[in-house]
């Protein structure tokens, strides 16, 4: 980068294949907070065992329109193509297997750390 350009701040993203599995976690619903790093890495530990690579976002979602808005903490499990098997047997499983793990792992720390809801006050 020449020392006189600024950097790039937003950006335009290019077409894209779509991941070939995606689980969404709706953490912040039901923990009342955000998901933190070691928690993710739990998670990536407890994945890794039925995948060799995965990708996990958290992020805070805005919906936004004219007459509502909503605001939450999710996270999105992400396999690419590549790592999912082409029978559609296997696909089914692994996704089950996945799924399965992540709802586990979610419940745990919804559990064992809970944040402050509106109902709670």
């Amino acid at each position: 980068m020449n020392p006189t350009e600024e950097p790039t701040i937003a950006f335009l993203v290019a077409p894209h294949d779509q991941p070939a599995i995606e689980i969404r976690v709706n953490f912040g619903i039901f923990a009342g907070r955000r998901v933190t790093p070691a928690e993710i890495d739990h998670l990536a530990e407890r994945l890794l065992d039925d995948v060799d690579a995965v990708t996990i976002v958290s992020e805070e979602r805005h919906e936004i329109g004219g007459h509502a808005e909503a605001s939450v903490h999710q996270m999105r499990i992400e396999l690419s193509a590549d790592r999912v098997p082409a029978g559609e047997a296997e696909r089914r499983q692994l996704e089950e297997r996945l799924l399965e793990r992540t709802d586990h792992w979610a419940r745990a720390c919804i559990a064992d750390r809970h944040g402050e809801t509106p109902d709670d006050v």
